[in-house]
């Protein structure tokens, strides 16, 4: 019933610093006046800027504390105008004259007068006003320690009041008789007065203490005073005040935080030139040439460093998303806590600035993009780069308006900006691989925990799957290609791994020498086994069951080898079948392009060398690597499909796997992404990261208390065992 009928200025400025002071008046009236039609807005406004004295002021930028336009007289009649402005029936000022020069708070408290005149109740809590403020007071209220309070009513009557209580023999006298000014802070003198000791020094002591002045206020003033008020309207004022709804506060909160950074026209020329330069400078380093003739001639496929400019780009897109938006909400702080008393929609709040941040990221990647990939020559991937690099950087806005809302220092956000950037670099599986890290940490079957937690993981594999396999020369041969790798590792590889390691275990049945090896290899053997039936689609074997330490005996062995010869057999035809399709293709393409040069080129244009090399961990020297009783491959990452059926796959699979289903691993890792981002938005939406450090402050502060309390009792307990004494 009484929403919207009490008003608040706090000491603070709490204004937008970009913003003119028309366009301050403009928004908050259009957050206060649902209905009202621009029109109306705009002559709300300008009948403030009259009421206020600002109509000179109207069209300047407000500024702030480093780039001063407008006067410390001007800054405070804009606070008190944004928040009366909505005519609320109460208001509540703390400190209007604070930090003003003498003719300033004049104006002010002049202007506080006005609004009395027409009805409103306006409380100011001041320190020693001069002498022309404090007769302008209506009724005073003055206060002691523990809120008591110890007089209400006309300030000129406190003078008189404070001095007989205090029996001064000028007691009628409230002003100078020659000037007419009013010492105000003789009643602190009095209320604070403090008793003499023996020697004639003050002691710490009061005269009067506050209870004692209290108890002289409930028998000298308050019975006058409730009498005034019983014929006191206790009737709620109307007002007029009528916040919009969600969608509208979203519209005026983005409209206002796009004005504001229109005008910050430093932000806009970085913003403009950060995407470009780090495009143009990572471009022009990564351009590798080769040398044909005794000329350098760029030529794509044999660029070394594009897997380098892949990961790069990522980090900048992360950098970039970080930076626009690490210090948003924690710029706005004290506009919000004002919009917080209006009871505004923080939704409406967050969606503006993340559609704001959206869109700038998303402006920047694609002009990173664009500079980048034709500098490279990277052809037919710009909408896939720009959707990697943009999710990237919406999950880095994400991060970014974390810290700048839970945080209260601006050094904190940026320090905290390199270590979020950090553990990116490192656990991308880029640096350090994988399968190369910490004992503790490193799975050669499996992207380590750490590692998909870090957005640079998903977004540079996204990037390095989908050049590599979706380009417009591999992407003809990828689906031959992988069945060719596939069916060659089994009959090159795991099946003659498999006979040594049956051969190896016939031995080791007989003399029982390491029996930790032959409870391993039995382990490999039985989990290979149940690949290879399940890849050939046979039917389970009887044997395989006696792969165990129980029941393995030799003679187990010639069924072992019986279906390994025979699933050699099938996957050479596999591989045989594969490559016949994979030249069928070639040929194929080759009388397309018009001949075997015309097909060079093509490749030449699409497919990069290094970055096969990486994908397929050509460098590596082992084919499988043996762990956990299970044959593990390391080569062909990305022609290899995941095992069994968890999303969490090697680095650089081609696909993943969820709810039974392949996913492409381009559009499952930017699903992933987004995730991690919507995660990151209710973060932000219940303020997470406030409320546990505010807890830990809470703690940690209790925890002193505590141990100040400790501390307290026992040099009591000395001095009682002093005095015991």
């Amino acid at each position: 019933m009484v929403k919207g009928i009490i008003g608040y200025v706090p000491q603070d400025d709490l204004l937008i610093k970009e913003l003119t002071v028309y366009e301050n008046l403009f928004f908050n009236a259009k957050l206060c006046f649902d209905g009202y039609s621009d029109e109306m807005i705009r002559d709300v406004v300008e009948d403030a800027l009259v009421d206020f004295d600002l109509v000179e002021a109207s069209d300047l930028h407000v500024g702030d504390a480093f780039n001063t336009i407008l006067s410390g007289g001007q800054r405070k009649r804009l606070n008190i105008a944004l928040e009366l402005i909505r005519e609320p029936s109460i208001l509540f000022v703390d400190e209007p004259t604070s930090g003003l020069s003498s003719s300033d708070s004049e104006k002010v408290i002049t202007l506080l007068k006005r609004q009395t005149l027409k009805g409103k109740l306006v409380i100011a809590n001041m320190h020693q006003p001069s002498s022309d403020v404090f007769k302008m007071i209506d009724k005073l209220l003055v206060m002691d320690q523990g809120g008591r309070v110890i007089y209400y009513g006309h300030p000129i009557s406190a003078i008189t009041y404070f001095k007989n209580e205090a029996h001064y023999a000028d007691a009628d006298e409230t002003e100078c008789l020659s000037c007419g000014n009013i010492n105000t802070d003789e009643i602190l003198r009095i209320v604070e007065s403090r008793e003499v000791d023996a020697n004639g020094r003050l002691t710490r002591k009061r005269k009067t203490s506050p209870e004692e002045w209290y108890q002289r206020f409930l028998a000298n003033i308050d019975p006058q005073t409730k009498k005034i008020e019983r014929a006191h309207d206790s009737s709620v004022p109307r007002n007029n005040f009528r916040i919009p709804d969600h969608f509208n506060q979203f519209r005026i909160f983005f409209k206002r935080d796009l004005l504001s950074k229109y005008y910050n026209k430093q932000y806009l020329m970085l913003l403009a030139l950060e995407a470009p330069i780090l495009a143009f400078i990572l471009a022009f380093f990564s351009k590798n040439f080769t040398w044909v003739n005794g000329l350098p001639v760029y030529i794509f496929a044999e660029n070394a460093v594009i897997p380098a400019f892949l990961f790069m780009a990522v980090i900048v897109a992360l950098f970039l998303g970080l930076v626009i938006s690490a210090e948003e909400i924690f710029k706005d702080r004290k506009v919000l806590k004002r919009e917080k008393f209006l009871n505004l929609s923080r939704s409406s709040y967050l969606f503006s600035k993340i559609c704001i941040l959206f869109t700038i990221s998303a402006l920047q990647s694609l002009i990173f993009v664009i500079i980048g990939n034709s500098m490279l020559e990277i052809e037919g991937m710009l909408l896939r780069y720009w959707i990697v690099l943009f999710t990237a950087s919406c999950f880095a806005n994400m991060v970014g308006l974390n810290i700048s809302s839970g945080f209260n220092s601006v050094v904190t956000i940026y320090i905290l900006v390199p270590l979020i950037l950090v553990p990116q670099l490192i656990f991308s599986g880029v640096v350090i691989d994988f399968s190369k890290m910490h004992n503790e940490i490193a799975n050669d079957k499996t992207v380590p925990l750490i590692g998909d937690m870090m957005a640079s993981r998903w977004a540079y594999e996204a990037l390095a799957v989908t050049q590599f396999k979706d380009n417009n020369f591999e992407k003809h041969y990828f689906e031959a290609e992988s069945r060719a790798r596939n069916a060659g590792y089994f009959r090159s590889y795991a099946i003659p791994g498999l006979l040594e390691i049956a051969s190896e275990t016939r031995d080791l049945y007989r003399n029982r020498a390491d029996t930790l090896r032959y409870d391993n290899n039995l382990k490999v053997l039985k989990t290979e086994i149940e690949k290879i039936t399940l890849d050939m689609g046979w039917k389970r074997a009887g044997f395989i069951d006696s792969l165990t330490v129980a029941s393995y005996n030799p003679s187990v062995n010639a069924s072992l080898y019986g279906l390994l010869d025979k699933a050699v057999i099938n996957y050479r035809n596999r591989y045989n079948k594969a490559v016949d399709d994979r030249d069928q293709l070639y040929y194929q393409q080759v009388a397309e392009l018009g001949g075997q040069d015309e097909f060079l080129k093509f490749r030449q244009r699409y497919y990069n060398k290094q970055l096969a090399m990486v994908v397929t961990n050509e460098k590596e020297i082992l084919n499988y690597t043996v762990h956990d009783g299970e044959m593990i491959p390391i080569k062909d990452a990305v022609f290899r499909l995941p095992a069994g059926n968890s999303w969490r796959t090697h680095f650089y699979a081609p696909v993943k796997l969820a709810f039974g289903q392949q996913i492409d691993t381009f559009w499952f890792n930017l699903l992933v992404m987004w995730i991690y981002s919507l995660l990151l938005l209710a973060l932000l939406y219940y303020d997470v990261i406030r409320r546990a450090l505010n807890y830990m402050e809470t703690l940690r502060l209790n925890r002193l208390n505590k141990l100040r309390l400790n501390r307290l009792i026992k040099i009591a307990e000395q001095s009682r065992q002093v005095r015991k004494r």
